[in-house]
């Protein structure tokens, strides 16, 4: 073979794997609502899954066993062509002498158009995925997590419930085919159904709509009716407020309002307690406060003479141990419940009741291995207050409405104290307010909201944080108390007063990752540090399969997050990998380990953004005309870049032709930092890297390198050529560096 034939032909080569590479980094699918969001145990059902980018769909799954999923169908808008042909056809057909199968031709061109611009408004959630979804008898009720797998990869999760009572779904109108714009209400026209209590009911709104579902009571009746709502699909990036705020409305017979409620303590998804007062037919209504509406407007109504519980008291108890706990709420087995944890260490654990074969909903429960005490009235005032001795933590409510809780401690000069609530993510409606004084009264700390942000379904951070060194040996008093005075027998807290535990949680995002095999993707491991903890972290995958590594998984001192690559193994995988991963720190000498969550980054509101975990971290491994050759970085450890100097990063690089086509470029560098050349040798592909003068030495991190091509896509028959498009190809594995002073 000659020298010209070899390079036309690893020209030919280096093409293909471009276009297919291309092809592949592509956007993950996205999904924003399943319909219905859940089904009973023992059914098959048809879930519809609207979303954008699901073209080619070829799986659908649900977390956790029992669950069953395949897909049935697949839809989209038509095309601005498709579109054309579809009017210039029912131009002609309305020409036609209108016998009834030209009728009925013009009336299914006319619902496909309609259907389509409906679609066209929102693109986030324009296609269309049906699911067959069989839920076994024996499936473990709850909530689950439901993805789906597309040809560019793996969805975001969305929430979707496996139940035990009968399910119900809204009779559709015909209006709800109209175009998606505000209408005021009464312009589309009630929903109405008649259901059979007990039962989980399934709508979606639309502009302006309001369902309506009747059912038979009787007299003396304990009814618990709750929407859930924005528990489904937590935060909507483009909608103020950012949730469905769902509203529930219980009428008589003769449609006189008896009940209504907009949401519950701090929940946003509205929640009814009723006793019925005679035998006879009510109903309830559901809609948006604001009368907006959209697909993506799902709800699941549970109704019925079932358990709920409201509060419990203590919100925790020592690990390893059995505490006895009050349970408040409605059609309860019993007020006292016995929370057996003998085999687990500190965390959250969640608490429900059983009546009848029917769970209640759960509330969480924490443990911990601190010394515990129960607070004891009256501790109104500094002259009453109740000693304790530290490190403690204290159960107590507030209450009655207005109630201040005041604990002494004895301290000793420069002693650092922490002092933190937890009751807001404790499921408390308590707004707790904290204050530290000496004892002659003076300040010396007070925290009202102190925002977790490994608390991501909550959009009021209202638990106190506080710390202080303290000036003296002597006396000291810390107030709690609820900001807005409120209080009532649910207003429980638990009050840690501590030195400082350093420690720390992590999240990983985002919790559904797409990668083509062989390649590397980025991620982002965020740390949420406590009392303190600035040290560095280490983060390694956990009992993974072979192929699959980390590159750049650890989080410098100081640092609160790090971009690190997922390399993947050059096999595809018929169904997604679920990956766990653990962080490794030395904290006082003892090394720590934590999970690293799975969690996505949503958007509220436009503005606001969350961290709101997700179940499982799950991979799907993508396979475009042949498996691409993992890239290696060559040289352990971080790379040491002088501040105004340079420093070379070497990879292997069996792909080599694909990369010579390509552009390189650093991704989100910290500022000063480049790429300032490019070579390919036989050993592979070698890097300069640059540093200005003006960064910092001691400076650590990931460097994420992207290589891309640039193109310009084929424009339609008669538009202007289309703008140059970046396409990226991959990712290479992360680069650690820090940055040095210059020798």
């Amino acid at each position: 073979m000659n020298a010209s034939w070899r390079r036309v032909t690893i020209g030919l080569a280096a093409l293909a794997v471009l276009a297919t590479a291309a092809r592949a980094q592509q956007p993950p699918p996205h999904v924003g609502y399943a319909y219905p969001a859940g089904g009973r145990q023992g059914t098959t059902i048809e879930v519809a899954i609207g979303g954008q980018r699901l073209l080619a769909a070829r799986g659908v799954y649900v977390s956790g066993g029992g669950v069953q999923a395949a897909v049935q169908d697949y839809s989209r808008p038509l095309t601005p062509m498709q579109a054309g042909e579809l009017r210039e056809k029912l131009q002609e057909l309305l020409k036609k002498d209108r016998d009834a199968a030209v009728r009925e031709q013009i009336m299914a061109i006319r619902k496909q158009l309609l259907m389509s611009a409906n679609r066209n408004v929102n693109p986030a959630i324009a296609e269309t995925v049906v699911a067959r979804i069989t839920i076994a008898a024996d499936a473990e009720p709850g909530t689950r997590e439901l993805r789906v797998a597309a040809a560019t990869g793996l969805s975001n999760p969305l929430v979707f419930h496996v139940g035990q009572l009968p399910e119900f779904s809204k009779q559709e109108v015909k209006n709800e085919q109209e175009p998606r714009r505000f209408q005021p209400q009464g312009a589309v026209p009630r929903s109405e159904t008649t259901v059979t209590l007990p039962a989980v009911i399934n709508g979606r709104i639309l502009p302006g709509g309001v369902d309506c579902f009747h059912f038979q009571a009787r007299k003396g009746q304990p009814l618990v009716i709750a929407a859930h709502a924005r528990e489904l699909m937590p935060y909507l990036a483009d909608a103020v407020p950012g949730w469905f705020q769902a509203t529930l409305t219980l009428r008589d017979a003769e449609g006189k309002e008896l009940a209504y409620s907009d949401g519950y303590r701090f929940h946003p998804d509205p929640l009814l307690f009723f006793e019925v007062p005679r035998d006879g037919r009510y109903s309830i209504e559901i809609k948006d406060a604001l009368y907006r509406g959209r697909e993506d407007f799902v709800y699941r109504i549970t109704a019925g003479e079932l358990p709920l519980a409201t509060s419990i008291f203590p919100l925790g108890g020592p690990a390893g141990t059995q505490t006895a706990v009050k349970m408040q709420g409605w059609n309860l087995p019993s007020s006292t419940l016995t929370v057996d944890v003998r085999g687990n260490g500190p965390g959250i654990v969640f608490l429900s009741a059983r009546k009848e074969g029917y769970l209640s909903n759960r509330l969480p429960f924490a443990l911990d291995t601190l010394p515990e005490c129960l607070e004891q009235e009256p501790n109104d005032q500094p002259a009453t207050a109740q000693r304790v001795t530290l490190p403690v933590i204290v159960n107590g409510r507030i209450d009655p409405p207005g109630d201040v809780d005041v604990f002494r401690f004895e301290g000793r000069a420069g002693q650092k104290i922490v002092a933190e609530v937890y009751a807001r993510r404790l499921d408390s409606p308590l707004d707790s307010v904290l204050r530290l004084t000496d004892s002659a009264g003076r300040q010396l700390a007070m925290n009202d909201d102190y925002e977790d942000k490994g608390a991501g379904l909550i959009t009021h951070h209202a638990d106190s944080l506080l710390t202080a060194t303290l000036p003296a040996d002597g006396t000291y008093y810390l107030r709690l108390a609820d900001v807005q005075q409120h209080g009532g027998p649910e207003y429980g807290y638990r009050l840690r007063i501590s030195g400082p535990r350093p420690d720390f949680d992590l999240r990983v995002v985002p919790s559904g990752i797409s990668a083509r095999a062989g390649t590397s993707v980025p991620l982002t491991i965020i740390a949420l540090r406590r009392d303190g903890f600035s040290g560095e972290i280490s983060v390694a995958l956990k009992d993974a399969p072979q192929g699959f590594s980390l590159g750049g998984a650890q989080v410098p001192a100081g640092r609160d997050e790090v971009r690190a690559t997922l390399t993947v193994p050059r096999s595809p995988s018929d169904r997604p990998v679920v990956l766990r991963l653990e962080g490794r720190a030395t904290i006082e000498g003892r090394e720590v380990r934590r999970p690293a969550v799975p969690a996505d980054d949503m958007m509220q509101a436009f503005a606001y953004h969350h961290l709101v975990p997700a179940q499982e971290l799950m991979v799907a491994i993508i396979e475009r005309g042949g498996a691409a050759a993992p890239l290696k970085l060559l040289e352990p450890g971080p790379v040491k870049l002088p501040a105004g100097g340079t420093a070379s990063v070497r990879f292997s690089a069996p792909n080599a032709p694909v990369l010579r086509q390509a552009k390189l470029e650093l991704n989100e560098p910290p500022d000063g930092i480049s790429i300032r050349d490019v070579s390919f040798s036989q050993e592979g592909l070698t890097l300069l890297l640059g540093a200005d003068a003006k960064v910092t030495p001691g400076l650590k991190g990931n460097l994420i390198i992207n290589a891309f091509v640039e193109r310009v896509p084929p424009a339609a028959k008669g538009q202007p050529p289309n703008q140059k498009r970046r396409v990226l190809l991959r990712t290479l594995p992360a680069v650690p560096f820090e940055i040095v002073g210059v020798r």
